[in-house]
This record gives C-alpha cells, structure tokens and sequence, in this order.
C-alpha cells in the first residue's frame, strides 16, 4: 500500500467549494488528492500564486507548524 497518510482538518465550507471546484473542472478523483497537490505544488516552488507576500508568509508559517515544512 501507499505512504502514511494523516489527517488534515479545513472549514467544511471550504470543502464544499473544494468539491464544487473538482465537479465542475476534473482533474482530480478526490478532495484530498487536490489538497496534497496544492501543498506539494508550494512546498516544491515554494511560492503560493494569488497570495501577497505577508499571506503567503503566513501559510508558510501555519504549514511549519503543522509539519509539512
């Protein structure tokens, strides 16, 4: 089987709009799949599109102290 896995915890209305976004566009099989992407895509650039320098900075921050940096 795959790696561990963990959980992570977002707002439900986050989620919904997450599952919106995949029914509508494709591209991913689940909600987590497209969460793992997006935190894989800024850890590997280690930029976040769309975000002012101070917001990236704190998503940055939020994913150290999670563990993903």
């Amino acid at each position: 089987m795959g790696e561990d896995r963990v959980p992570v915890y977002i707002k439900r209305s986050l989620y919904e709009k997450a599952r919106r976004f995949i029914e509508e566009e494709g591209g991913f099989e689940s909600v987590e799949e497209l969460v793992e992407f997006l935190i894989q895509e800024a850890v590997e650039t280690g930029e976040i599109e769309g975000l002012s320098p101070e917001e990236e900075e704190q998503v940055k921050e939020r994913l150290k102290k999670l563990g993903y940096l």
